[in-house]
């Protein structure tokens, strides 16, 4: 058997046990450190149904396109759908450190799955956040339990992370008491088959921030019309797609909030989306080294070369640097009403450039069998992409840190300019 025969034979992906014990090998105790018995149960819970349900898929899953839906209701009848929501809704109550390391996990076993099963709780949460008791009871419970899916609707042609230029408009019927959407909506996530979609307007574009509005939106209703998903370079399993609204006829009990409060429903859910963001971006890291690492040791045995173990010695500092933030960063935001704008920006930024630069450096020391699509590295790095740019591009994430640190700068100002 030649050496590329043996290389497409480096999966863990199809034995769970073996699954489970190498993703067990990458765990670091000084990280383990920062979990609660309960957090610890979460993360072997999930890397077990993901070693049983969700990695054998990935490859496939990646090659053909196919939906990843049936990993999500995997996960999702294992208790893992609603983390983060009140049992009431269908959730456990748990905590977003709990969260970020399921995230974790169902990322490295297939980052796509990942993006669908985060899309149900972005979705789900606004109407958590701002909408009646009623209007929750209705939505929430199947999204968590992956019966429906959902959409974040924000994204549009001329209005990507400015959300104040958003100019699809919601219309006061003549009665009063609904509204007409129309507009056209882009790049949104499960946009080709979502049943719910939270979907951001304005009710006025002169009021710029102060007129975006929130509602929930059936997919089914009359005018709601999806395109044809995107042709991506990753996260084949994963939808992505253009929503149009054409005169969408919504009652009024289905704005989440008052007129107006859209801006601060966004402000708040992305708490939530850059923890989901930045875990991925720390899931694909660790699956790219693990493949790396395996592979590495087929091709030279068990002693590797000392470049090369300078390399992987890098990267697992780093992969352990951006686990250390990611869940010191959801624990702060378990503990605070108000957690730093900043250190959000810069958990999403940082952990989702650890991930392409660590599945491009892993490639790089693979050289030519890098770019075996059987190994999965490959994957990862078309995977990784993306979660630099969607939750708030990276380059908006430094946007935020700078202007945070004019706001610390403890320097004196100078009166007056240089002289």
């Amino acid at each position: 058997m030649s050496l590329t025969q043996t290389l497409s034979r480096v999966v863990i992906d199809e034995d769970p046990d073996a699954y489970v014990a190498a993703h067990g090998s990458l765990d670091e105790s000084v990280a383990d450190a920062l979990l609660t018995d309960r957090e610890r149960e979460i993360r072997a819970l999930t890397r077990r149904v993901v070693a049983e349900e969700v990695a054998p898929r990935a490859a496939e899953t990646d090659r053909t396109h196919e939906f990843a839906g049936q990993g999500v209701r995997a996960l999702a009848s294992a208790g893992l759908g609603g983390l983060v929501f009140p049992e009431r809704f269908g959730g456990s109550g748990d905590s977003h450190v709990a969260y970020a390391v399921a995230m974790e996990e169902i990322t490295a076993g297939c980052a796509a799955t990942s993006l669908v099963y985060m899309t149900q709780t972005h979705a789900a949460y606004p109407i958590l956040l701002a909408g009646s008791e009623e209007l929750g009871q209705k939505y929430i419970p199947d999204l968590l339990a992956a019966r429906t899916y959902g959409s974040m609707a924000i994204t549009e042609p001329d209005a990507g992370s400015d959300v104040s230029s958003i100019r699809t408009r919601a219309a006061r019927a003549a009665d009063g008491e609904s509204y007409e959407i129309s507009g056209a909506k882009t790049f949104i996530t499960t946009g080709d088959r979502a049943d719910v979609i939270v979907c951001f307007v304005t009710v006025d574009p002169k009021l710029g921030r102060d007129g975006v509005t929130a509602f929930v939106v059936d997919g089914d209703a009359p005018g709601v019309e999806t395109g044809a998903p995107f042709e991506k370079m990753g996260m084949h399993g994963s939808s992505t797609a253009e929503v149009f609204l054409h005169g969408v006829p919504v009652a009024a009990s289905q704005r989440l909030g008052g007129e107006g409060s859209g801006w601060q429903i966004v402000m708040s859910s992305v708490i939530k989306s850059r923890i989901s963001a930045a875990a991925q971006g720390v899931g694909l890291a660790r699956d790219a080294y693990l493949r790396t690492l395996i592979a590495l040791h087929r091709i030279h045995g068990p002693r590797l070369p000392e470049d090369i173990t300078f390399e992987l010695a890098q990267l697992r500092g780093d992969i352990l640097k951006g686990r250390l933030l990611l869940l010191a960063t959801a624990r702060e935001v378990d503990r605070s009403a108000h957690p730093s704008t900043a250190h959000i920006a810069i958990m999403k930024q940082a952990c989702t450039d650890l991930g392409w630069r660590t599945a491009l450096t892993a490639t790089g020391l693979l050289a030519a069998y890098g770019d075996l699509a059987d190994l999965g590295v490959e994957r990862t790095l078309r995977d990784a992409k993306v979660t630099q740019i969607y939750d708030g591009t990276n380059e908006v994430q430094r946007l935020l840190i700078a202007r945070d640190t004019q706001r610390r700068d403890p320097a004196p100002k100078p009166q007056g300019g240089i002289r």
